[in-house]
């Protein structure tokens, strides 16, 4: 991945995309990540913001101050290093709840994989994400790694609005939400973590980069964790990566 050439992508006259692929891995992700973080470090004047993402990373700046030829040759001059993939800085174990009224979609996806809901579940708890991104909405984490056996397309049509902190399953990724909204992804569970929060220093919970792995609990289990994090405690645990 690190001698394919990235594609310099104009985003309207104030961003340029800098595209490094076309699919979610994590060699493509960790040289967003370290452009990103190397080209942050220079402090550019003019540079507004970069937004990482799967494979691309998307500069803001004011082109009456840098212009779009700065930037690149800005990219390239840190391009010129070689990117060696990174161990993730946190991996984080995720209660979530799978039972029926917090997985509507469970027994569906079984469904559509030809798999008991109990080996789906097993399936989804069993495997280690790696945080490629948040979108769409603040705190929406989304997540690759998802096992082949639980890659399905997402829906024909979109559902009335979720409720809040629900994994969501869909087109081979895996994603725990923060608000409340219509979707076209499958609900197979629903964690009592705040993954995004207005309370706490840290308004993310977890990081780019980071990986994290889901730990089943019943819906007892659920219901006294999810008044915990109501009450502003952290539910999760940091796990050695």
């Amino acid at each position: 991945m690190a001698d394919i050439a990235p594609r310099y992508l104009d985003a309207g006259e104030t961003a340029l995309v800098v595209e490094f692929g076309t699919t979610v891995d994590p060699q493509i992700n960790d040289r967003v990540l370290a452009l990103d973080a190397a080209f942050t470090a220079l402090k550019l004047e003019g540079v507004r913001e970069t937004v990482p993402t799967y494979r691309s990373l998307m500069i803001h700046y004011d082109p009456l101050v840098i212009d779009r030829a700065a930037v690149i040759a800005a990219v390239e001059s840190l391009e010129a290093t070689p990117v060696t993939s990174s161990a993730p800085k946190s991996h984080w174990l995720i209660p979530c709840c799978y039972a029926h009224e917090y997985a509507e979609d469970l027994t569906h996806i079984a469904e559509m994989t030809k798999l008991s809901e109990e080996r789906v579940v097993e399936l989804h708890t069993g495997a280690r994400y790696r945080v490629y991104m948040y979108g769409f909405a603040p705190g929406f984490c989304y997540l690759g790694g998802v096992p082949k056996e639980l890659i399905v397309s997402r829906r024909e049509t979109p559902r009335p609005p979720h409720p809040t902190n629900v994994v969501l399953l869909g087109g081979g990724l895996t994603l725990i939400t923060t608000f409340s909204m219509p979707t076209g992804w499958w609900l197979i569970g629903r964690s009592p973590e705040r993954m995004f929060s207005l309370k706490r220093e840290n308004n993310f919970f977890v990081g780019v980069g980071d990986t994290l792995q889901f730990v089943p609990v019943d819906a007892a289990t659920f219901a006294t964790l999810d008044a915990r994090a109501e009450a502003g405690e952290v539910v999760s645990r940091k796990a050695a990566t």
